[in-house]
């Protein structure tokens, strides 16, 4: 709950997590040094993510590519326990026990690794333009490189946030189609509220968001959403903060409308509530399909539909992407080597099976057109839904500290949206003074 400021918990900063984090990684360091090589075989470490369906496919790969290159061979972890995998990687940064390449690189933190020298310039090998061009979208690729001119990373997958939604219930309570609008949404989460006995502690909602300003969470609700009303407009200007308020405002305004009214609640719902009939949406990427799959109640009806926007938008459908990349690390003895390995994880092979355990979007071009991959999406027409949305899902582009920017943004929408202790209007122009201090302290 929200209690007065004097007694108020105040997340830690990214950084203090950061040095905490540096102890448990430097003790990785007195193991066996993996990047050496030994009797003339080259040794590289992999850090893939935790998921357990990437750490399959990652297994899969390290095996093929070590039966195929007896002479470099990789060791495959997944990436080091910590609040986020991008304080991890800072730490290792600064402990120096980087992985010679990592498939779980969030753009919005390259920019501060590159300014800590932690990245390879994977520009500087000779075939990186002819991977590049044969793979990623024209007007997605110059995305992807770093305010210094150069790229250091490989586009590898993007997973636009979708609203899930339980198509069984929604057709049982009269609503015909998934809410377009906020209008329609916040209907839609009126007939789906339930309170049966009436005393107060409703048994149904319409979703629910983790209520406590933690930064990479409001990447999902409210930074989707923003894209979403905007049109795909992101913070990023030229490597300059811009908001637009009033749509901030607006995205403030739906979801305290959620929680004022009770259509989303004020706790946290163990296990999945989705699957338990809790609550009726969901904000997803497509990795939940594979979860769905192995884990939905027998006859659970559900579907996927574009986020809500505002009552007067036109245009296409945007959202967030939550885009993974792979990078190659400067601690790396054998870089070559390491951007071997890097391109092989984004061959067409290995995107097929990070469609096939995973469930997520290689990012390709002429994935929805390749042959090769046409039996899948015939077999898979809801993974299909979110792979058509990839040109339109967006990052977040190359702003400096942008964890502390978002982590300006979730303490007002915890006092704006969640508690209602200020305005939308007031939530979203303290945020923005916030941000404005934390770039003038970073110039």
């Amino acid at each position: 709950m929200l209690v007065a400021d004097s007694h108020r918990r105040s997340p830690l900063p990214l950084t203090c997590f950061v040095f905490v984090l540096l102890f448990s990684l430097a003790a990785c360091q007195g193991q066996e040094d993996s990047r050496g090589g030994t009797e003339g075989v080259i040794r590289l470490t992999y850090w893939s993510s935790q998921n357990p369906q990437e750490r399959a496919v990652a297994k899969l790969l390290v095996e093929q590519w070590n039966r195929e290159n007896p002479g470099i061979q990789v060791i495959v972890q997944p990436l080091p326990a910590g609040q986020s995998s991008e304080e991890v990687l800072l730490a290792s940064i600064v402990a120096k026990t980087t992985p010679d390449v990592c498939s779980n690189v969030w753009p919005g933190i390259v920019t501060e690794l590159v300014r800590a020298n932690g990245l390879v310039a994977l520009d500087q090998f000779a075939n990186f333009d002819s991977l590049m061009s044969s793979r990623i979208p024209a007007d997605l690729y110059d995305r992807f490189r770093s305010p210094d001119g150069h790229y250091h990373q490989i586009p590898w997958k993007s997973n636009p946030i979708l609203l899930q939604y339980n198509a069984g219930l929604f057709r049982e309570l009269g609503i015909t189609a998934p809410p377009r609008t906020y209008s329609e949404f916040l209907d839609a989460a009126k007939k789906v509220y339930l309170d049966e006995d009436e005393d107060g502690h409703p048994e149904r909602w319409i979703g629910n968001r983790k209520i406590h300003p933690i930064w990479h969470e409001r990447r999902f609700d409210y930074y989707a959403f923003y894209l979403a009303a905007s049109g795909g407009t992101t913070f990023d200007l030229d490597g300059k903060f811009v908001l637009n308020e009033s749509v901030s405002d607006q995205v403030f305004s739906l979801f305290r409308e959620l929680w004022k009214n009770e259509y989303y609640p004020m706790t946290e719902l163990k296990g999945d509530p989705f699957d338990r009939g809790l609550i009726a949406t969901k904000l997803v990427g497509p990795w939940n399909i594979a979860r769905l799959r192995e884990n939905a109640t027998p006859g659970l009806e559900y579907a996927f539909s574009p986020i809500p926007v505002p009552d007067d938008y036109s245009g296409p459908a945007f959202t967030y992407g939550d885009f993974k990349n792979i990078a190659v690390f400067s601690t790396t003895r054998h870089p070559e080597e390491a951007w071997r390995f890097a391109s092989y994880l984004v061959s067409k092979e290995a995107d097929l099976l990070l469609l096939e355990y995973a469930t997520q979007i290689p990012i390709r071009s002429d994935i929805l057109t390749d042959a090769f991959f046409a039996d899948y999406f015939a077999a898979n027409p809801m993974v299909a839904d979110f792979a058509g949305l990839v040109p339109n899902a967006r990052g977040v582009g190359h702003l400096r500290a942008f964890p502390e920017i978002m982590d300006a943004l979730a303490q007002q929408f915890e006092a704006a949206s969640v508690f209602g202790v200020i305005s939308p209007q007031e939530g979203t122009r303290k945020a923005v003074d916030r941000i404005r201090a934390i770039e003038d302290w970073n110039q």
